[in-house]
């Protein structure tokens, strides 16, 4: 569960940097939007990603961070073998 929702997290902010780049490449586009401000968007939805995963990839028996990888299956802290599902 907690993959899956993490592959949704970086799938979202993937689409959203996207849209933002597209936004600040053609600020016009939407009508004027200050550059300074899309800029600011963009650091908003990488804080929330980086919160987001500091919450969410977490071992459900420790609580520790699992790292970067996504594809774990043991946890690093206390040797707990992470579900598959």
């Amino acid at each position: 569960m907690r993959q899956s929702r993490q592959f949704l997290a970086m799938a979202v902010t993937l689409v959203l940097l996207l849209f933002l780049v597209v936004i600040y490449k053609r600020y016009d586009l939407f009508g004027e939007i200050p550059k300074d401000t899309i800029f600011t968007g963009q650091i908003l939805v990488i804080g929330v990603f980086i919160g987001f995963s500091a919450l969410n990839w977490r071992c459900p028996v420790c609580n520790k961070y699992l790292g970067p990888d996504i594809n774990r299956r043991i946890c690093k802290k206390c040797g707990a073998r992470l579900r598959e599902g």
